[in-house]
């Protein structure tokens, strides 16, 4: 018989192995933080050579471990059908031989951009002699916290350590045994080429308090970075006691002009809706200017049906598109909503300046397009159009670090202060200012 004496105990010892394994995962990461500063430490000192020499090995090494990458794959891919994942989500957690050789294409193109680290971004010589300059460094050890895409493990590691950073990668549980995989690989290459392979490391993914204690590691970590959903965007910035960069929640719009050329706006459409429907440039809601709508609606369902989208739209759209089994009513919340998915919202405006106010309203600042041919509404919309990307005759799916010329890209970032859009290497980087004198002394 178990007294209450016996369950006071009890439940103390609870409480108590519960506080021992916090603490415990608490030195975890922050033990691997401390290793990552150290890491940053010899990586400030690498030359260019150095690091493209160990990102193009990188890239070499991948291709040829592409069966072991892929083994470890298909046990996280295994056991997210089993979890009933839907398929959109597993479409960005599988890794296949062509991602793979993708992905090494990616460190290698990293590897021919310039190197930010040392660019002098301003210097002058001041009346008394004194020479200045303002120079870009590293940011030191930047976390970066991720949901299923194991390439963001491969694409942060390049773009961090092309920029003299070392990284925590904080990945989700699903795609543990991917990510294991390619740390492995990066690690054995970081060894080889003589530079800390502390540089890359894993966080472990099974508790979520490790996001906690990566995000709070004040004098451990210099940044965090999330990429995902909104829920971890908003978790990670709302938690974090270390510096936060907000990237991309995607309610991206195409607006149809009145002045659109009719083909050109339904393949912008098409390509920024169905391309990929699962990443954050997706278009998620078109709007379609009233003295174009009745010529652009038929044959814009037509064309997103053929391509499996489901219209979510608002009573002027569904009677305008007619008989389709594709078209459904919208309802409020579809005009807030990052589908992810093989939907998208539409919505028949009057004006151009009301579409504007629906993108204010509804849009998340990533990217917006407009398809049109006059000047005056483009540059309008380009003006007041608040957003990290505005795009004019161009598919929303170009929002990319990839597509921009940045190689791959570690974020991209719906905020406005030290960086916005895509995130390459400048913005991996701050700054220091450099003062060069002569014994001089300030009066």
């Amino acid at each position: 018989m178990t007294t209450s004496t016996d369950s006071v105990s009890e439940s103390v010892s609870t409480v108590g192995t519960a506080a021992a394994q916090g603490d415990q995962l608490r030195e975890q990461v922050h033990a691997a933080a401390r290793r990552a500063r150290h890491a940053a430490g010899e990586l400030a000192l690498a030359t260019r050579e150095t690091k493209d020499a160990l990102l193009h090995a990188m890239a070499d090494a991948l291709v040829e471990r592409t069966a072991e990458i892929l083994t470890a794959n298909e046990r996280d891919v295994a056991a997210a059908r089993e979890a009933g994942t839907p398929e959109s989500m597993i479409d960005r957690l599988a890794l296949t031989a062509d991602r793979i050789v993708g992905v090494a294409e990616g460190l290698r193109t990293v590897a021919g951009l310039p190197d930010p680290v040392g660019e002098v971004v301003r210097g002058s010589v001041l009346p008394n002699g004194l020479r200045l300059q303002q120079v870009r460094v590293p940011l030191g050890v930047a976390g970066i916290v991720y949901e299923g895409r194991p390439n963001v493990t491969v694409d942060a590691a390049g773009l961090t350590l092309k920029s003299g950073n070392a990284v925590l990668l904080r990945g989700s549980s699903s795609a543990e045994n991917s990510n294991t995989a390619l740390v492995a690989v990066l690690a054995d290459v970081l060894r080889s080429h003589g530079l800390p392979a502390d540089s890359v490391q894993l966080v472990p993914c099974h508790d979520r308090a490790s996001v906690r204690h990566l995000v709070t590691a004040r004098g451990l970590v210099d940044v965090v970075i999330p990429r995902g959903g909104a829920g971890l965007i908003s978790a990670v910035v709302e938690q974090a006691t270390v510096p936060a960069i907000e990237t991309g929640v995607g309610n991206c719009h195409v607006y149809v002009d009145a002045d659109a050329e009719l083909d050109t706006a339904v393949r912008v459409l098409v390509n920024s809706k169905a391309r990929r429907t699962s990443v954050c440039n997706a278009a998620e809601t078109v709007l379609v200017h009233r003295d174009i709508a009745d010529r652009f609606v038929p044959v814009a369902v037509g064309e997103l049906a053929d391509a499996g989208v489901t219209v979510h739209g608002d009573q002027r759209f569904v009677e305008l598109a007619g008989d389709s089994s594709y078209v459904v009513p919208a309802i409020d919340e579809d005009w807030d909503a990052e589908y992810l998915s093989s939907d998208l919202a539409a919505a028949v405006v009057d004006s151009l300046p009301e579409a504007i106010e629906h993108i204010a309203t509804h849009g998340s600042g990533h990217t917006e397009a407009i398809v049109t041919t006059d000047v005056r509404s483009a540059r309008q919309f380009t003006a007041r159009v608040d957003a990290a990307a505005v795009n004019v005759n161009a598919s929303t799916a170009f929002t990319d670090g990839g597509e921009f010329g940045m190689g791959a890209e570690i974020g991209i970032s719906t905020q406005k202060l030290h960086a916005r859009g895509p995130m390459g290497l400048p913005e991996l980087t701050t700054t220091k200012w450099l003062t060069f004198g002569d014994g001089h002394l300030r009066p």
